[in-house]
């Protein structure tokens, strides 16, 4: 076995190379690159871990009862999504009885209902995949990280069909729990107009929005609201399908620089920002941001861009409005996208996808709620389950923004406890809506990532059953965790602490930066930016701490009462710091303007507010974001303390 992975890593590492010398000489060589990139992921995975395809045989696992009323399962996991049958599957192999309920007709959800046919990577230091398992069999078998929507729906039964002891009970419709103290042990669901019952021992909620777990009773916010922005939640899109469309002629055009910043592959196609934001839509609604245009294996495409502000994801009478809306655009888009883009000279529109592709709605309250800082500083934690990478990308949240990428980590771990509700004992939540933060779910929102805690997920369930314990018992059980985690690894899984060093850890500053990150106070981007040594204006200054205050101190009130006299502040001028004193004390009640700019620095430093130890009492001095972070901490602590 060293041998053979030898052999393959020598022959992956080659084949790398001569590939990378063809992408200098070559034209296509985005094309040649991503295929290399699918290859060598798959050569790295199969080189450097046990997969799941030396698992035990599941023919010799005892047949799961179809899925009739009363029936009892082990485990049970309600819903279809790539999240659900990677649980279902996952705890599958451990041999025990499992139910998967879904309330469409088929399986994938997002990436088959939605048509996300773009696969949000996670990849390491080394590009090596972080998110394998049961996501590295799907992406194995679609043949990389953009798919085509029909295939990947085979891909998913034939994945649950493989396992017979795993019943699938399609066009089933969950409609409540049936509940014993803090524990589900049963689900009414209701298929062809009938209500039917399973009941099971375990449960699994991968549904998009929690459903199991609100219904369960389990306390959630909805968008950010846990940043103090109940109303404010990320844009929902429509995927829309156009045929007669010339390949050739957009790569060209791609490869010849004719459209700014636009890329392309042999599958897809993706950038065309200032396309995007050529086009006019007929309501303030909706918006055509860059394109990402994944092709299908009939030469079509989908193109995922249309955004559509003011939706809310848990009203079905919303995304139905919602869904006419976009639908009535998509002729204009298309009209436009011919006289735009080489290419689509003959460009029709075939239809769109059948479900729009929401990206937030609950975030359930978890044991521990995964937390933007946990992310952007690389965070392993001792009950680690799954590794992600993705950047910190929040899509624009009304017409006013265009999104914001908070920042990109290396590798940060999930944890065990995100995925164990508060108040019951024997639910795990999987998937978009588990226990992230509004900013932490800008990444771990994605599909791989949420694979990879169904996996986790399905292991721990079975693994509860046989040792009979809680999931609240095995999170605070370290042997347990270890447990669950050797089994995750010997299943294919990919779990390893990179140690990554912080080198901000031990700033002067560095509380004060977690404090703005945590409350989405500034924008660090791809880069990871903090800006903590660069100079403050007046707004940035005046924006940051009004929204503490409203975000971390609920001081709303005490903005709107102090908005006037520190209107000066409005001016994009360098921020001195004896004005930054005179902001500070005029939030916490006192006549600032009649101090001159000395005293108020004197009198901000002697309350804590200003790091004057740190840079200087000088009041002319201009503020940096360091210093900047560290007030904005100080004030929201004080005023918490009026």
């Amino acid at each position: 076995m060293p041998d053979r992975r030898k052999a393959l890593l020598f022959l992956s590492f080659l084949v790398l190379l001569v590939l990378v010398a063809g992408w200098m000489v070559w034209p296509a060589r985005m094309a040649m690159l991503e295929r290399a990139r699918y290859h060598l992921t798959i050569w790295q995975a199969r080189s450097g871990q046990v997969l799941a395809r030396q698992e035990r045989d599941p023919s010799s696992f005892p047949p799961a009862p179809p899925a009739l009323d009363g029936t009892r399962y082990d485990v049970v996991v309600v819903g279809g999504q790539p999240e659900g049958v990677a649980a279902a599957v996952s705890a599958a192999r451990q041999g025990v009885k499992v139910l998967l309920v879904e309330k469409r007709d088929g399986l994938g959800g997002l990436f088959t209902y939605g048509w996300l046919n773009f696969i949000d990577m996670n990849y390491g230091p080394k590009q090596e995949l972080l998110t394998r398992g049961t996501f590295l069999d799907f992406y194995r078998q679609v043949g990389g990280s953009v798919f085509d929507v029909a295939v990947a729906k085979k891909v998913f039964r034939d994945m649950v069909e493989r396992y017979p002891n795993l019943a699938l009970s399609l066009n089933t419709a969950f409609k409540e729990p049936i509940m014993e103290g803090g524990r589900i042990t049963g689900i009414k669901a209701v298929r062809e107009g009938q209500e039917i019952t399973f009941y099971a021992d375990r449960f699994i909620d991968a549904t998009q929005d929690a459903v199991v777990a609100a219904a369960a009773g389990v306390p959630y916010t909805v968008g950010a609201e846990d940043m103090g922005e109940p109303e404010r939640r990320q844009a929902v899109t429509l995927v829309f399908h156009l045929g007669n469309i010339d390949w050739g002629a957009l790569e060209q055009a791609v490869k010849e620089g004719r459209i700014k910043d636009a890329k392309i592959s042999d599958r897809a196609a993706w950038g065309f920002a200032d396309v995007g934001a050529a086009y006019q839509p007929s309501t303030p609604r909706l918006r055509l941001r860059g394109l990402n245009i994944g092709r299908q294996n009939d030469g079509t495409i989908l193109i995922n861009a249309l955004q559509i502000f003011g939706v809310d994801g848990l009203s079905e009478v919303s995304k139905a409005e919602a869904m006419e809306l976009a639908q009535k655009e998509l002729p204009a888009i298309t009209a436009f996208l011919r006289e735009r883009l080489p290419g689509f000279g003959g460009a029709k529109l075939l239809g769109a996808a059948p479900e729009l592709y929401v990206r937030e709605t609950r975030h359930i309250k978890a044991l521990y709620q995964l937390d933007l800082n946990d992310v952007l500083f690389n965070r392993y934690f001792p009950d680690a389950i799954a590794l992600g990478s993705y950047p910190v990308d929040v899509q624009a949240t009304s017409p006013q923004d265009t999104g914001y990428v908070y920042g990109r980590p290396e590798v940060y771990s999930i944890p065990f406890r995100s995925l164990v509700p508060q108040g019951v004992d024997n639910l795990l939540v999987v998937g978009r809506s588990a226990g992230y933060t509004h900013l932490a779910a800008g990444s771990a929102r994605v599909v791989p990532i949420g694979m990879a805690t169904g996996d986790a997920a399905g292991v721990a369930a079975a693994y509860s059953l046989k040792v009979n314990k809680t999931f609240r018992d095995l999170a605070a059980d370290r042997a347990d965790i270890k447990e669950i985690q050797d089994l995750l690894v010997k299943a294919g899984a990919y779990l390893k602490d990179y140690q990554i060093k912080n080198p901000l850890e031990n700033h002067w500053a560095f509380n004060g930066l977690k404090f703005v990150n945590r409350w989405g106070l500034i924008v660090a981007g791809y880069n990871n930016d903090w800006k903590l040594d660069a100079p403050v204006n007046q707004a940035s200054f005046y924006y940051m701490t009004a929204n503490a205050l409203k975000r971390a101190a609920g001081r709303g009130d005490l903005v709107a009462a102090k908005a006037a006299v520190l209107k000066p502040y409005l001016q994009r001028e360098p921020l001195t710091r004896g004005n930054a004193a005179r902001l500070l004390l005029t939030y916490l009640g006192e006549d600032a303007a009649a101090l001159d700019p000395a005293a108020a620095v004197a009198r901000a430093a002697a309350k804590g507010l200003l790091p004057v130890d740190k840079t200087g009492s000088d009041p002319q001095g201009i503020v940096t974001g360091a210093e900047a972070y560290y007030a904005t901490e100080r004030l929201c602590a004080l005023v918490g303390k009026i």
